[in-house]
């Protein structure tokens, strides 16, 4: 949303703006946020879903706008929603559902869309402690598989998500989508290789990595007391070796069938609850 149509549009706080026409700028504005270029503009988000509009505001997030179908006008969440949208300051649309099929690229669209300003951790700041689990990702190129990542890390306990290098966007409308809210509630840090491994070091972090290349059954790695970092490589080209050769263990996942290998969201899923297995094993004989 360009701050000209949040400063100067056609509103008053408090008043929802009603929208059908395509070609309103406030509505262009949020359509071009399927680009990279206008959310890296803007630094905003799509996030798509009442839930996950009430969820993200219950976390924290600050909402920019607030569009809502005609046919959701009146139910009390979406009225709730709506002010505390105006109270944030934002702008609360009501528009038709073909508007609202043009913002979110779907012939059947949720009826509740917010616009978010983005949030990423900074990797400085994050001091890790004993016992947490944190996923760091060397050029992942696929939104739905960091989407699901996300997801997985927040529902097995991690304590955030690191993207290592060029990754894809972590609030593309395909990511937020497969987060299913995940998005909101787990940390996302970027950084380079180079901070990363310097980061490490300095909060004493210990990275078990999947690589094919002298490594052991993942079900033998020993992950200790410390912080764990779950290094996983690019969906096509995996670990670079000097990437690999920081780690303090390599794991691989072995594999019966005829696949040689397994999808990047699938095996970091299975490296995070095996890392949580050795935790709450911990927990139990403390």
């Amino acid at each position: 949303m360009s701050e000209h149509h949040r400063e100067h549009g056609p509103h008053r706080v408090g008043q929802v703006k009603e929208v059908t026409s395509l070609a309103n700028p406030i509505v262009k504005d949020i359509k071009a946020l399927a680009q990279k270029k206008a959310r890296d503009e803007t630094k905003t988000f799509i996030a798509e879903g009442l839930k996950l509009v009430i969820d993200a505001l219950e976390l924290g997030w600050t909402i920019r706008t607030l569009v809502y179908a005609k046919a959701a006008k009146g139910k009390p969440q979406v009225e709730q929603v709506a002010a505390r949208t105006f109270a944030k300051g934002g702008l609360v649309l009501e528009v038709s559902e073909k508007v609202m099929s043009a913002i979110t690229r779907r012939d059947n669209p949720q009826m509740v869309v917010g616009v978010f300003e983005q949030r990423y951790a900074t990797l400085k700041d994050i001091r890790p402690k004993a016992g947490e689990t944190y996923v760091a990702l060397d050029r992942v190129r696929d939104p739905g598989n960091l989407g699901t990542i996300i997801r997985t890390a927040d529902a097995a306990g991690a304590s955030g998500v690191i993207l290592l290098g060029d990754t894809t966007d972590p609030f593309s409308l395909e990511t937020v989508r497969a987060t299913m809210g995940s998005v909101f509630a787990m940390p996302v840090a970027k950084a380079s290789v180079g901070d990363f491994l310097r980061w490490r070091k300095d909060v004493g972090a210990k990275i078990v990595a999947t690589h094919l290349a002298g490594a052991v059954d993942y079900r033998t790695i020993d992950y200790g007391k410390q912080p764990v970092v779950l290094l996983m490589g690019n969906e096509q080209a995996g670990i670079p070796d000097e990437l690999a050769r920081e780690a303090d263990a390599l794991a691989r996942i072995p594999q019966a069938g005829r696949a040689d290998s397994l999808n990047l969201a699938i095996a970091t899923g299975i490296m995070l609850f095996e890392a949580r297995r050795h935790l709450l094993s911990l927990e139990a004989s403390a």
